[in-house]
């Protein structure tokens, strides 16, 4: 294996996080070229400059040749498909992805027989846009990138997955899939399903309710206005730690439903959110500095920094 860390990247996927991690790589210095299933989609980032075809044979064949990292930016419901060519015609490749839940992801690279290379991912970032057209290099600026730390996770591809995130101005949070996945249902999964019950409820009050809508409406129903395909793609594979959520939110609600009607208060409510906002403005992140990658216990001390609000701001 090349020991270079700004060795070629091959993102299979080139949608709104796909393309724009094209974008940034290509930016950042990286060879890099793609794949992207829809010859339409691929054509529109040829048209812009970008090397990305429709032949996934061909991407993954020529990631072989250059052990290039591999990186996997399709919804969940198309990994397994990408895993099973994978492992036909790149295994050995250093892997990773950018799917919004980790847990399912992790078990299907088992299924495949590619643990050994792989390092999950999942950049916070995004638009209510999709496709081609709506990517940008500056997606992940200032972003978080989770990257996983998972027991087995091997060291050298960890390091590769670690800088492509870095170089494309994201900082990492070392996160264990199963974490992940809890984490992510509270602080994005559940703000889709509330997103879309908002604008249901909105839609439902009709023109007037609509004509009077101003900025609580709309920054609380931006991402309802993503494909409901992909929202399902993002939240439907997350089924078990979302309806944990749904349920503990469920039971808020009720309980304010409850003071509302007995007492006509929403004091309890609104206290607990504002002290909840007022948590996520205050929150500070750190540097964690103090672990060598590789060294005895690297991975749990890497999670244990991350549940603790550490980041990686350059590569240890």
């Amino acid at each position: 294996m090349t020991r270079d860390l700004k060795a070629p990247i091959c993102v299979l996927g080139t949608g709104l996080i796909g393309g724009s991690l094209l974008r940034a790589a290509t930016a950042a210095g990286y060879e890099n070229w793609g794949y992207n299933r829809s010859e339409d989609g691929a054509r529109a980032a040829r048209a812009d400059g970008f090397d990305v075809t429709s032949d996934l044979v061909a991407a993954l064949t020529r990631a072989a040749e250059s052990d290039a990292l591999i990186v996997v930016a399709v919804p969940m419901p198309a990994v397994d498909h990408l895993l099973g060519t994978i492992a036909a015609y790149a295994p050995r490749c250093p892997l990773t992805d950018v799917v919004s839940v980790k847990g399912p992801v992790l078990a299907a690279v088992h299924r495949h027989g590619l643990a050994a290379r792989y390092v999950g991912g999942h950049p916070m970032a995004g638009t209510s846009e999709s496709g081609w057209a709506a990517t940008f290099p500056e997606l992940f600026r200032d972003a978080v990138w989770a990257v996983g730390v998972d027991e087995g996770t091997h060291v050298d591809p960890w390091r590769r997955v670690v800088r492509l995130a870095l170089d494309c101005g994201s900082v990492v949070v070392p996160v264990v899939a199963a974490e992940h996945d809890r984490a992510v249902a509270r602080i994005s999964h559940l703000p889709h399903v509330l997103a879309e019950a908002l604008a249901v409820s909105g839609a439902s009050g009709g023109p007037l309710a609509l004509g009077l809508a101003a900025g609580s409406f709309r920054d609380g129903t931006r991402v309802a206005g993503t494909a409901p395909d992909l929202v399902r793609a993002i939240c439907e594979p997350n089924r078990a730690a979302l309806l944990e959520v749904l349920e503990d939110t469920l039971t808020v609600l009720s309980a304010a439903r409850d003071s509302l009607r007995d007492n006509g208060s929403l004091a309890d409510l609104v206290t607990a959110g504002h002290d909840g906002r007022r948590d996520y403005e205050t929150a500070e992140r750190w540097a964690i500095t103090d672990v060598r990658p590789g060294e005895h216990d690297w991975l749990e001390a890497l999670r244990v920094a991350g549940q603790r609000g550490g980041v990686l701001t350059e590569l240890p």
